[in-house]
């Protein structure tokens, strides 16, 4: 049986930058947080949007009224979720895994603006097997529940894993179970990581 790859999203597929967000929502809200940037990456409403316990709305609704944002929640959803960049010799690794017939599937922390914006601008996304998102799942890695469901999604168990992801408390967590998890630092390492196992 041919592992399964596992990748995460945010920083080892795509890149993103909260900064660009935060410079958008500034010039259209009238009582910023001394760093609306800190506020939007560490902010505990975020953690609640991608754990599934806000809606896309009461998400809105929370920031609009902590920032005093003028507009409305679509000029909202683009400008939070514009900050993405490719990670190409990522996409262009996941592609050759691909042709080798190797099945593969996102494993993510994150929320139905950011996935909404990747389906429609990267093309690569809907190229995997599967998608476990933490904002479907009601959980957030490293959390049990998340990894439980990526192992039922992909019928696969312990080594038959290997999962790439750049946080370490994700990845020891993979590694708790069995997976062979794959820190994830810069293209080449990862590649050559990979390589390896399979």
């Amino acid at each position: 049986m041919k592992p399964s790859i596992i990748f995460d999203l945010g920083k080892v597929l795509v890149d993103f930058d909260y900064s660009i967000a935060a410079r958008k929502i500034t010039t259209h809200s009238s009582k910023v947080p001394e760093d609306l940037h800190l506020f939007l990456s560490s902010s505990p409403l975020l953690v609640e949007y991608e754990s599934g316990r806000l809606t896309r709305k009461q998400f809105f609704d929370a920031v609009r009224e902590a920032v005093g944002f003028h507009g409305d929640i679509t000029g909202f959803g683009k400008f939070f979720a514009e900050i993405f960049s490719p990670i190409e010799p990522m996409i262009a690794l996941h592609a050759e895994l691909r042709r080798r017939g190797l099945p593969t599937y996102i494993f993510s922390n994150t929320n139905d603006l950011a996935v909404e914006h990747i389906r429609r601008d990267f093309p690569f996304f809907g190229h995997f097997d599967g998608y476990i998102l933490s904002y479907e799942i009601g959980a957030m890695k490293p959390q049990p529940q998340i990894y439980e469901a990526m192992e039922k999604m992909s019928g696969r168990r312990g080594a038959e894993i290997i999962y790439i992801d750049d946080r370490l408390e994700n990845v020891k967590a993979g590694s708790a179970r069995g997976w062979r998890a794959i820190l994830h630092e810069t293209p080449e390492k990862t590649r050559a990581a990979v390589e390896k196992f399979i």
